[in-house]
């Protein structure tokens, strides 16, 4: 979509006025904070009781409501703490990508559904810290009602068709999103909350998610936001996955106004070789939401990528600083994730990355170590 120059200059000034000071987004995703992978996190899984199930749902089902409701509540309370995002401003990161699932809204959940219940006053406890150390803010929804993708624990159920693409699930996701943007603007706790995406990861081939999810959830966040009578300046960047992701062109049927959008993608070379490490042209601004020193899978433990006995350190800081270069060629970053639990696999992880001395203690020691793009 060709925008007018007006229109840069629009989200140019409400960028400005909501992004960090070095205009660039450096983050960190709160990954299985609120919406578990056990991948990553068996050992939290396993302390939960959730061991021998696939995802939220399926542990939930499995403990009840009320033991299942402790277990998370405690999980929610010790997984990200203050400490955590001390740790993630002394290493000079300034922004924090929070993973959600549609039933943080419990009116939402009906009865065939099983989900864990009281996570809203640890996220609005999480989002308060966050603004209280000046960090950006996005909120995606990460789960979305019954499932956007298969085999993804990362939606909150691990299902094999995606029950999400239709009228009543768009309802619901719609209802989230409102719901969310209204308690965004009128809490304090969310005062540094920029930006939320409407869907994470979405599958390609349901043309609706184009035609009608993503120009129906920018009118209603946008008529939420006017109904609040919320100045230009204090606005919400609604954010889509760009056309680059596959589920086809985020602007094709925006009516609604454009110049509060934002776009993401994801760049994960082990599940995906294809991907490019630059971007000479498409949506912006671009945050790259999601990324990893994760290699294809099949090489990851091979002699070129191995990490057993500390080998190809050096590699994997070079390969961390080009990342960082080439995506703050746009909007900026969040690695995926702050930490996670992979028996000292530090490459989904940047705080033990950081521990095991390949990120170094600053990001932007990037621009000092020599990488894989130019300067």
């Amino acid at each position: 979509m060709r925008i007018s120059s007006f229109a840069f200059f629009e989200l140019a000034t409400v960028a400005l006025a909501w992004m960090p000071a070095s205009g660039k987004l450096r983050g960190v995703n709160l990954g299985s904070q609120f919406v578990i992978e056990p991948w990553m996190v068996m050992e939290e899984w396993m302390t939960m009781g959730c061991n021998g199930t696939q995802s939220e749902f399926d542990c939930v089902a499995a403990l009840g409501q009320t033991a299942a409701n402790k277990a998370f509540q405690d999980h929610w309370a010790r997984w990200i703490n203050e400490t955590d995002l001390d740790k993630m401003a002394s290493l000079g990161l300034n922004t924090i990508r929070i993973p959600v699932g549609f039933w943080m809204n419990e009116d939402l959940v009906n009865a065939t559904e099983h989900f864990p219940q009281g996570g809203f006053r640890y996220l609005e406890r999480i989002c308060k810290w966050s603004a209280e150390r000046g960090f950006y803010v996005i909120i995606d929804l990460h789960g979305a009602p019954a499932a956007q993708t298969r085999w993804q624990a990362f939606t909150g159920m691990w299902v094999s068709y995606p029950g999400f693409y239709n009228s009543y699930n768009y309802d619901r996701a719609y209802k989230f999103l409102t719901w969310l943007t209204e308690k965004i603007h009128t809490n304090p706790s969310f005062r540094t909350v920029g930006m939320i995406e409407v869907i994470n990861e979405p599958e390609w081939d349901f043309p609706s998610v184009i035609s009608t999810l993503y120009p129906r959830a920018l009118s209603q966040i946008q008529a939420k936001e006017r109904l609040l009578n919320v100045p230009p300046s204090k606005r919400l960047h609604v954010q889509f996955m760009d056309t680059k992701w596959g589920a086809g062109n985020p602007n094709q049927n925006l009516t609604s106004n454009t110049g509060f959008l934002a776009y993401d993608n994801h760049r994960y070379l082990k599940s995906d070789p294809t991907v490019p490490t630059t971007r000479a042209a498409g949506e912006t601004p671009l945050v790259i939401g999601e990324w990893s020193l994760g290699p294809a899978t099949a090489a990851q433990d091979g002699p070129e990528f191995t990490i057993a006995n500390g080998t190809n350190i050096k590699f994997y800081q070079q390969w961390w600083a080009a990342q960082v270069r080439a995506y703050e060629r746009s909007a900026g970053w969040a690695f995926w994730s702050w930490k996670a639990q992979l028996n000292g696999d530090w490459r989904w992880g940047y705080l033990d990355a950081v521990e095991a001395g390949v990120i170094p203690k600053h990001v932007t020691d990037a621009y000092k170590i020599g990488g894989c793009v130019k300067n």
